[in-house]
């Protein structure tokens, strides 16, 4: 099979995919600007440098708790999403799986960094995008399960 840029399906993907690029990156400013707002740095020359110390702040590090858990996730996302690509999916169902993803993810960021919200809110942001991309996994298994 031979992707084109001309398929809706693959231009979502690459959409969403720079949509949650950017995400990482926002949510990477935030630690930063949490850590100092809240003068708590990871280490000495940032502490000397703006005035803060060396310290474990809650707050900050709910943000960069939020920030880990894109960087597990969200790459999978790039790669799985790639490869259910080549599946040839039908790009409604697949613009829909992406979508779903990148809104899990931003929703996940919302309540966990930015609104802490009481749980399942932040379990049910999590587990959608996890069970899409566990989808979207097996689907790239069982659709080259011949090749085992």
């Amino acid at each position: 099979m031979v992707l084109s840029l001309e398929d809706p399906a693959v231009r979502s993907y690459i959409v969403y995919s720079a949509v949650l690029g950017l995400k990482m990156l926002a949510v990477a400013t935030l630690t930063s600007l949490t850590r100092g707002k809240r003068k708590a740095f990871a280490n000495p020359e940032d502490a000397k440098a703006f005035q803060g110390k060396v310290t474990v702040d809650a707050e900050v590090e709910r943000v960069r708790r939020a920030h880990l858990n894109d960087l597990e996730n969200i790459p999978a996302f790039w790669l799985l999403g790639a490869l259910y690509l080549t599946t040839s999916p039908a790009a409604a169902w697949a613009t829909l799986l992406f979508r779903a993803f990148a809104a899990g993810r931003i929703l996940h960021t919302i309540v966990y960094a930015v609104v802490p919200i009481p749980q399942p809110a932040r379990a049910l942001a999590y587990f959608v995008p996890y069970l899409i991309n566990a989808y979207m996994g097996v689907q790239v298994v069982l659709h080259y399960a011949t090749a085992l």
